[in-house]
């Protein structure tokens, strides 16, 4: 007769270590893809809130201001950042265009993401500042 083991063998631990070493990459892949989602959903929504208080700026006062900071506490309450936290969002004074305001996408733009696809993509030269305007960027001007 075989006694009865109680307990699990090392190898049916080992499996299931596995499985959930497993299962536990796949929801970390998953979620870093929703973060940069959700930062460059973030950028998008900060850009529009942007573009109101400057257009707000520009009827008050019939011109764009020079940076970012001329909107604070009277347009805006505080100039939003970059989500990641380091950078602020570009803008430029133009001659042609008004104003060229952008931030950096997290390289989710495609031809399938409509709010990053049907941006202004332009490269047209500041009068004050600097902005690229290439993708990947969203940019947007008035």
């Amino acid at each position: 007769m075989r006694k009865q083991q109680k307990g699990f063998t090392l190898i049916e631990l080992l499996v299931v270590i596995a499985i959930i070493g497993i299962l536990a990459t796949i929801v970390m892949v998953s979620l870093n893809t929703a973060r940069a989602k959700a930062r460059d959903a973030r950028r998008v929504s900060d850009i529009r809130q942007l573009q109101l208080a400057l257009q707000m700026y520009y009827d008050t006062s019939g011109s764009y201001p020079a940076a970012l900071s001329g909107l604070a506490t009277t347009y805006i309450n505080t100039v939003p950042l970059d989500p990641d936290g380091t950078s602020a969002y570009q803008y430029c004074v133009s001659e042609t265009l008004g104003y060229h305001l952008g931030t950096k996408s997290d390289g989710l733009e495609t031809t399938t993401d409509k709010a990053l696809a049907s941006d202004a993509d332009s490269t047209d030269a500041c009068a004050s500042g600097s902005f690229s305007g290439t993708d990947p960027v969203y940019d947007v001007t008035p």
